[in-house]
């Protein structure tokens, strides 16, 4: 173990004074029974308050409207985690959520990639910015693996049955109750399989050009190809190369939409669109809350936008 530094001395004894603080969106063990559990970000939330009903009380870590990936919790909210009974969250994908889980909660705490078969990152063939190369150590035990998974509604669902399990551990008393959820989720989570399947089934375009590589989870499990412009974080920034590769082969493959996401800039998204005579839509990778409805109502939009954009019947 590293020796602590004088700042992380510091940091340690700010947050045990904030633990009685009075902070926004603090997760703290429920008074009238319930589990505690902390979100990282909104698919997750959606998950644990499907699978956990009335048996849980849910926090979502990244307040509405933020961007998940650049998360940076307030020590209250580092300190409630300590009275929590459960996060879950996606190990490498927030590294404010990495560290405060290693301070407070390391064996409270349930990784939704440990669930999954994760895919490579690198198949897609864009190319990663390095400005967020030395904020996370889990990254490099990961290497390229593609967290984005809550794109793929199966994959989803096996974490859903998963975080049951977890739970019926935390309180068996209520264990029934989380499996018979999580088995209304599979339900649900298979029939949105089969609509995207069936929906995007006979296309006249496969290739989907995105603003970054969150789709790769969707354009796998449904016959898609991914071309992003950036890499798996927003804020990495494609090389004027790589821009003018993807208008090229965009013009050549008669794309008529670019996509971008509604937590980012749409500016390079917008300016690739001009210059390959395309529209620039926004295609939601559900990274936070929808304005109306939840995770299934949201990808079926995202399922209407691709079969306009990409001609299908």
């Amino acid at each position: 173990m590293r020796p602590t530094p004088p700042a992380a001395l510091l940091t340690a004894v700010l947050l045990l004074s904030a633990c009685g603080g009075d902070g926004g969106s603090r997760a703290s063990a429920s008074d009238d029974g319930r589990l505690a559990v902390a979100a990282g970000f909104y698919p997750y939330e959606f998950v644990a308050e499907r699978v956990g009903g009335e048996d849980v009380d849910v926090t979502n870590l990244t307040q509405p409207g933020g961007e998940p990936h650049d998360l940076e919790l307030t020590p209250q909210q580092v300190g409630a985690l300590a009275d929590t009974d459960l996060v879950v969250y996606s190990r490498g994908f927030q590294p404010a959520v990495d560290e405060a889980v290693e301070q407070q909660t390391p064996d409270r705490a349930f990784d939704v990639l440990s669930a999954v078969e994760l895919r490579d990152a690198e198949e897609d063939g864009h190319e990663h910015g390095d400005e967020h190369e030395d904020e996370d150590e889990h990254a490099e035990e990961q290497g390229s693996a593609d967290p984005h998974v809550w794109l793929d509604p199966l994959r989803l669902d096996r974490i859903g049955t998963a975080l049951a399990d977890r739970l019926a551990e935390q309180d068996p008393a209520a264990a029934e109750g989380y499996r018979s959820r999580a088995a209304e989720l599979t339900t649900e989570l298979t029939a949105l399989d089969d609509e995207l399947r069936a929906g995007l089934q006979h296309c006249e375009r496969r290739q989907i050009v995105t603003s970054h590589a969150a789709f790769g989870y969707l354009a796998e499990a449904y016959g898609l190809e991914q071309v992003a412009v950036a890499g798996l974080s927003p804020e990495d920034e494609a090389s004027p190369g790589r821009l003018a590769e993807i208008a090229t082969q965009a013009q050549e493959d008669g794309v008529t939409t670019i996509f971008f996401e509604e937590l980012v800039s749409p500016k390079v998204a917008q300016s690739l669109a001009r210059e390959v005579g395309a529209t620039a839509t926004v295609l939601s990778p559900l990274e936070g809350a929808p304005d109306t409805g939840d995770y299934v109502s949201a990808m079926r939009e995202d399922l209407a936008t691709l079969r306009t954009a990409l001609d299908c019947t």
